[in-house]
């Protein structure tokens, strides 16, 4: 089975994400993650079993609080990807390395520099074939303001099922 660990935006920040995707898709026809609003902590991979990632993750949240992080602006990964810039907290970053760590020991997950601790940490607004179209989408969404304050108070496991990622556990720091 395919899985997908993610930390969902909520409230102001994850509405406008969602909002300005479906924006985009109609105005530009581009599709976007299936994935609602959020930064990724472990890209997709496969196992067949997940209970020690469950395991962890309920233990993980329990014993951690949430911490605040920034949205403000957006860049992209050359002409290929648009995103909403995050910009961590020093304590964000800290509760999110400690949580790569926990995660690097089971042995089914795999982090890259993409997904691991030195990730540029983003929420995707189009990544979905934009090359052609890419100055134009760039001017459109620079002319939105984005600026929010976040809270990094969730941890999500997703599973791919049915041509679409499914919420299979949300896990919330204290």
């Amino acid at each position: 089975m395919r899985y997908v660990i993610v930390s969902v935006l909520r409230g102001n920040a994850g509405n406008f994400n969602n909002n300005l995707r479906k924006e985009i898709f109609e105005k530009f026809k581009t599709k976007s993650s299936k994935l609602p609003a959020h930064f990724t902590i472990k890209a997709p991979f496969e196992s067949d079993t997940i209970q020690e990632l469950e395991n962890t993750l309920s233990l993980f949240t329990s014993s951690n609080k949430s911490e605040n992080y920034y949205i403000k602006g957006y860049d992209s990964f050359d002409n290929r990807v648009i995103f909403m810039k995050v910009i961590m907290s020093k304590k964000g970053q800290i509760l999110h390395d400690k949580l790569i760590d926990v995660l690097s020991s089971i042995n089914y997950i795999n982090f890259t520099e993409k997904d691991g601790k030195n990730k540029i940490f983003h929420v995707t607004l189009s990544s979905k074939k934009i090359q052609n179209i890419f100055n134009d989408l760039w001017t459109y969404v620079n002319s939105i303001p984005c600026d929010f304050e976040c809270t990094f108070d969730n941890v999500c496991i997703y599973k791919w099922e049915n041509n679409t990622w499914l919420l299979h556990k949300e896990y919330l720091f204290v």
